[in-house]
């Protein structure tokens, strides 16, 4: 499993792990936002998938299929959590999907972070340390799925 682009004047992206925050990013309010769960069910063909989450509402388990990795983190430094996820799969081959302040860490060091801008907003860090912004969850899911929009995007 893997997506491989080049971009012109940018970098050349082998990604194999998705990573994905849950709240705030893919759902409100402990639901999943509308069209994320199949495009996620498409992307884990392509690309091993990890939601990271404090399940704050208790109910991650349940939101994805079994293709999707949960990853659990605790309270406390949730930020330096995600980071070490991501760097554990390999930063160089993760892209990776947040919204808050605490993913802003993740989002940097992913070899593709996309900021989402969705109903709960976005950071200010989050924005800044991402390469892409989009409107909402289903909009960063789906440049995954189509990458020459990433390319279109992201060339110099």
């Amino acid at each position: 499993m893997a997506l491989t682009l080049e971009v012109p004047g940018w970098r050349r992206l082998a990604l194999e792990h998705l990573v994905l925050d849950l709240n705030g990013t893919l759902a409100r309010d402990g639901g999943l936002l509308p069209g994320v769960a199949e495009a996620v069910a498409r992307l884990s063909g392509r690309l091993a998938c990890h939601l990271v989450t404090a399940d704050t509402f208790g109910t991650a388990a349940g939101l994805l299929g079994p293709e999707v990795e949960l990853a659990l983190i605790r309270p406390g430094d949730e930020a330096g959590q995600k980071l070490a996820i991501v760097r554990e799969l390999g930063a160089e081959s993760v892209a990776a999907l947040g919204n808050g302040a605490n993913d802003a860490l993740m989002l940097g060091a992913a070899a593709l972070g996309i900021a989402v801008l969705g109903p709960e907003g976005a950071s200010p860090e989050a924005l800044t340390a991402a390469d892409v912004v989009v409107s909402g969850p289903r909009e960063g899911l789906e440049l995954l799925l189509h990458p020459d929009r990433l390319r279109a995007t992201l060339r110099r």
